[in-house]
């Protein structure tokens, strides 16, 4: 018969091994994301594997503090990604102002050169310096 101890360290190897696969394709998608979301994301993932890999090791070893350290990582972890996910939210896109009383992130119908809302707010502060509203200003 087998005994508890050694399926419990070949859960822990099996699991080391999973994790470690895991922590690389993530390293991965960091390098790689094609976006600062997927990018973010993924940072937040290597924080699970992280606890991951603490609380296998706190299995290992048998000392209970690695538990707590990995709760506190995982509060850490979650207000790191809180506040990336504000970043992005106030920065836009790809960086780009929003529109004056528009939403943070743009839509697909709105991206190229201003779409519809754009122009409308363009052509409407244009009209409004030219002295072309109803107010009768002074036209040059």
């Amino acid at each position: 018969m087998i005994a508890p101890e050694s399926i419990i360290q070949a859960a822990c190897n099996f699991a080391l091994v999973v994790l470690g696969i895991a922590f690389f394709l993530t390293v991965y998608r960091v390098v790689r994301g094609p976006t600062l979301p997927d990018r973010v994301l993924s940072l937040d993932m290597l924080v699970g594997i992280a606890i991951g890999f603490i609380a296998v090791i706190a299995i290992r070893t048998g000392y209970t503090l690695y538990i707590d350290i990995a709760i506190s990582l995982g509060l850490v972890g979650f207000l790191a990604t809180v506040a990336f996910a504000r970043f992005i939210l106030a920065r836009g896109l790809v960086g780009e102002r929003p529109l004056e009383d528009g939403p943070v992130l743009r839509t697909e119908k709105s991206k190229g050169k201003g779409g519809k809302k754009a122009k409308a707010a363009t052509a409407a502060a244009a009209k409004g310096k030219t002295g072309g509203s109803a107010g009768g200003g002074r036209k040059k």
